[in-house]
């Protein structure tokens, strides 16, 4: 198995802009292996969301490319993209993207039945993950009758319920208290010894300086620092 699940080529990323093309990012080459837990840091506003959108394969590069489990996405049309994204890749939204018409159950078990799995094995799972990050006594709830952190552990859940090998997450513990944040990153760190890949952008320098390293990005450059010694 190839330990590089993760690669960006010179990945460039530029919009237009009344006052000129702005560049986001420039020539960004990064590697991340399974097992993996990479913080990604950066002020607000810096293109942390956006450079998650590259890597879930949501947004198109301006050049280079994205490549996973070794293969090239950059030609890739969209209905193989949104295979790739059910099979290999859990996304944890920033503003949850949870089904308004949906409880709390149904919209963890939506990615398994999309899929195509049992709903006898799709129940058990849904209930273990549930129960794992604190909100099974909520699963019969509409998304309008849960706290802001609650409706966030449910999408924490709908992303890992589908148990891919990488895990992106925009900002997954920003409405939730220092307790349940502190849960959320013990889960990532169950996944890491899974051999998952997460990286997760944060604001939150204590959760940042406990990841493995960060990337910082800060003026259109994205930097590896602050590697931990394993």
């Amino acid at each position: 198995m190839n330990k590089i699940i993760l690669e960006t080529i010179n990945l460039k990323k530029s919009f237009d802009h009344r006052n000129g093309t702005i560049d986001l990012f420039n020539k960004v080459n990064l590697k991340v292996k399974r097992g993996e837990l990479v913080a990604l840091t950066g002020p607000s506003g810096s293109g942390k969301s956006s450079f998650l959108h590259l890597l879930a394969l949501l947004d198109y590069p301006t050049k280079g490319k994205v490549v996973l489990d070794n293969k090239d996405t950059k030609d890739l049309k969209d209905e193989k993209k949104d295979e790739i994204r059910r099979k290999k890749i859990s996304i944890i939204f920033q503003d949850n993207n949870l089904l308004s018409d949906f409880t709390a159950f149904e919209n963890v078990i939506m990615p398994l039945i999309i899929r195509g799995e049992s709903h006898i094995s799709a129940k058990e799972k849904v209930n273990k993950i549930l129960k794992e990050v604190k909100i099974f006594n909520r699963m019969d709830h509409f998304p309008s009758e849960m706290s802001g952190g609650e409706q966030q552990r449910v999408a924490i859940a709908r992303a890992l319920v589908a148990e891919t090998d990488l895990i992106l997450a925009d900002e997954p513990t920003g409405n939730l208290d220092y307790k349940t944040s502190e849960d959320i990153f013990s889960y990532f760190l169950k996944l890491k010894k899974l051999n998952k890949a997460v990286i997760f952008a944060t604001h939150n320098r204590e959760l940042a300086n406990k990841a493995d390293y960060k990337l910082s990005i800060f003026k259109g450059n994205i930097k590896r620092v602050n590697e931990r010694s394993k």
